[in-house]
């Protein structure tokens, strides 16, 4: 295979994961042509439309990506791992995860800088994640919490339009568009657990094509493909989608591994969380026990109440 097409959405952000990819690939193949494709998505089209109004969020931002691949259309797709499904659709693989950028929240200040504890009395924080919400407001009740929706430019814009006196964002996304100086304070886990995959990349192909998953063998990081692994495990046993406040988050070191994870109600009333604590080899069953412990702990019952609200 001497060329290959990539499928991207259209963002600054989505298009610098698709170019890391690229030049990656062809630090390994200097033969190799490629070229990016852009693909817009549902989640692009309905952009100012509030995550947490939509009915069904899984596959927003990847599934006319995926269709394009199965289509043959594109030789293999570059998502944010977090927008990726647990399930993915028949014949289609994730064949690399490169190693992940720091997959905290990040709090970006309109004024001044600090944490979340130096923020005004009643100040008004912009986020467009109920699992950030709700984590927030777990640390600072009094805050007003906002939705704001749109890729990375935009929103940082509507923080100075609208006069928000802070934003949460994946702390990965800026400092891969060269924004880390925007970082007022990044949440350690045990503060904010960040999203399944938050910091990933993932790689996606045919399940057929052994040429394009050949080519993409350097750029796959065992470790954190393990990790991710374990986290994606997780929501698939737990379930539920965007609009539902979860978060689960795995990490290793030589020789530990860590899992922790949560789950909230609606408006943050009843929460639930496991953390779990032992070798690399066990992460993916410290997961799955965890996701088990939620549901033993009534996880069931929040997951209705949220199929309720549809």
């Amino acid at each position: 295979m001497t060329s290959i097409v990539i499928g991207s959405r259209g963002s600054k952000l989505a298009l610098w994961q698709a170019r890391f990819v690229e030049s990656r690939l062809r630090a390994c193949h200097p033969d190799l042509a490629c070229t990016i494709e852009i693909i817009k998505t549902t989640g692009d089209k309905l952009s100012e439309i509030a995550l947490t109004q939509m009915r069904d969020t899984k596959g927003l931002f990847v599934k006319e990506i995926e269709e394009a691949l199965l289509d043959d259309r594109i030789d293999l797709a570059v998502h944010s791992l977090k927008d990726v499904p647990a399930q993915l659709p028949e014949g289609l693989r994730l064949a690399a995860i490169p190693s992940r950028e720091d997959p905290r929240d990040a709090l970006v200040r309109r004024t001044g800088s600090g944490s979340w504890r130096d923020l005004p009395s009643g100040g008004r924080i912009a986020t467009g994640s109920l699992r950030r919400r709700v984590q927030l407001l777990a640390l600072r009740p009094d805050l007003r919490i906002e939705d704001i929706r749109g890729n990375v430019d935009t929103r940082l814009r509507k923080l100075e339009e609208q006069e928000f006196d802070g934003l949460i964002l994946a702390g990965a996304g800026l400092r891969r568009l060269d924004l880390k100086q925007r970082i007022a304070y990044l949440f350690p886990v045990e503060e904010m657990i960040p999203a399944v995959g938050q910091g990933a990349l993932a790689i996606e192909v045919r399940c057929s094509d052994d040429r394009v998953e050949k080519l993409l063998e350097p750029l796959h990081d065992s470790d954190t493909a393990a990790c991710v692994e374990a986290e994606r495990a997780f929501l698939q046993r737990m379930g539920g989608g965007c609009q539902v406040p979860m978060g689960g988050h795995a990490r290793m070191d030589r020789e530990e591994a860590w899992f922790d994870s949560f789950l909230s109600s609606p408006h943050g009333g009843r929460r639930l969380s496991e953390n779990a604590r032992g070798s690399r080899e066990e992460l993916r069953d410290m997961a799955l026990r965890a996701a088990d412990a939620l549901l033993g702990q009534g996880a069931e019952q929040i997951l209705q109440e949220f199929e309720a609200l549809d």
